[in-house]
């Protein structure tokens, strides 16, 4: 609830509904606070609202009931909590305006199959106003952003977590390549006759010759395989290599997606693999490009012109053959480079800014950028190749940062949650 509407509240408190339209009718309390939580309240309104959500969820699930003072007890302190971040956002100047919030509807409706107009009337036939459920949504984009800010800061991956994950048995298990193969099995008696071994190889070698002019894997394994997944045209599922028999995954890694082996031979008999699929080997392609730079940005004694001008002189005398790297380190604002003459190296377009993308795509290799302008201040560039470049070691480096950020980040929040629990003034009234 809003402060402007608890402040209403607060004051409703010391007011009274006369019933039955005479003086001497019994006065009627409207509201009363439950909790004071630091420069705001906690009304009974909003105690009982949420204590009738939180049932109706429960029984929703099939899950008994708390006792009610343990009930009320827990949700006043889960609306405290909800209450002191709310001031942190609101100190913060954290605002949800409605365009953010409709759109944050439109996603939760679309997640759970809906239009808009069906959520809300999904809502109405619950019992609850599409109005309470907006302000609630707000509530808790507020309170997310408020987590975001305090917790994120407080949370470090270092190179040698990832490292040590990714040589966990955990962190070998979610980073296997898995196979999806298909197999065809000719089988042998045990102690087979020679001519046995024969008659299984020449209905393998068959088998294979019709596979090389276009059959269909799944028929042929359905039609002609002894192996446990023959009912399923072969297919053994989605499988990591140690998952799978020796012969099997030496095949595997072997082969390229929809590759037909030749028959293989076994004790058991004659084996005939399709590898239909792989996953965990996806290779990430990244076009990134060389460029170096030299900014110059205004400042106290610097106006945006006369930062303009200075770049437009740079350019004009790298223009005139003086060396850009000699140039970059005497003159650029950018201290991460300049002591590299402007060289920025290998970077991803994408993670620069709009001005200096655009930049980059029209400026031919080799040729120095008429001076552009950026959030940053004023640059001259120069585009010294590109390439297209494997980043699929640092994409599988960044999931494992984003699993151990969010396992921090749970272990952090409960930390902070009580931190801002016990430094803050709280009073109930219960």
């Amino acid at each position: 609830m809003m402060k402007g509407l608890k402040n209403l509240f607060f004051a409703a408190c010391c007011v009274f509904a006369v019933v039955g339209g005479t003086a001497n009718a019994k006065p009627v309390p409207l509201d009363r606070i439950v909790a004071v939580v630091d420069k705001d309240v906690v009304m009974e309104s909003e105690l009982n609202n949420r204590i009738e959500a939180v049932q109706r969820q429960l029984s929703s699930r099939n899950i008994s009931m708390p006792p009610d003072n343990i009930l009320k007890k827990q949700v006043l302190e889960q609306l405290i909590l909800e209450n002191l971040q709310l001031q942190m956002g609101q100190r913060g100047g954290i605002r949800i305006d409605d365009w953010t919030l409709n759109d944050a509807i439109s996603k939760i409706a679309k997640r759970n199959g809906m239009s808009v107009e069906a959520f809300k009337k999904n809502l109405e036939s619950d019992g609850l106003s599409y109005a309470d459920a907006r302000e609630e949504i707000r509530r808790e984009m507020i309170i997310n952003r408020v987590r975001q800010r305090q917790i994120a800061e407080r949370i470090q991956i270092s190179e040698q977590e990832v490292d040590n994950f990714l040589k966990s048995p955990e962190g070998q298990a979610s980073m296997q390549i898995e196979y999806r193969l298909g197999h065809i099995l000719i089988a042998t008696p045990d102690n087979p006759t020679p001519s046995q071994v024969r008659e299984a190889e020449k209905k393998a070698n068959n088998i294979s010759i019709q596979l090389d002019k276009g059959a269909n894997f799944a028929e042929m394994a359905l039609t002609y395989s002894s192996g446990q997944n023959a009912l399923k045209g072969g297919d053994l599922g989605w499988r990591s290599a140690d998952q799978l028999p020796s012969l099997f995954a030496e095949q595997a890694l072997k082969m390229k997606d929809g590759e037909v082996s030749t028959p293989i031979r076994s004790p058991g008999g004659f084996h005939i693999f399709k590898l239909i699929d792989t996953r965990g080997n996806e290779k990430h392609m990244e076009q990134q490009v060389h460029v170096r730079h030299i900014l110059i940005k205004p400042n106290e004694i610097r106006s945006d012109l006369e930062a303009q001008m200075l770049a437009k002189s740079l350019y004009d005398r790298i223009e005139s053959g003086q060396d850009f790297g000699e140039l970059a380190k005497a003159y650029s604002d950018d201290t991460g480079s300049a002591l590299n003459g402007g060289d920025l190296n290998w970077v991803s377009p994408k993670s620069l800014v709009p001005e200096f993308q655009k930049a980059m795509k029209d400026t031919p290799q080799k040729v120095i950028s008429e001076p552009f302008k950026s959030s940053y201040g004023w640059h001259v560039l120069q585009v010294l190749g590109t390439r297209n470049s494997d980043i699929s070691n640092q994409v599988r480096r960044n999931k494992v940062r984003e699993v151990l950020g969010n396992r921090k980040f749970e272990e952090e929040l409960q930390v902070w949650l009580r931190e801002i629990r016990d430094q803050s003034y709280v009073e109930v009234r219960l």
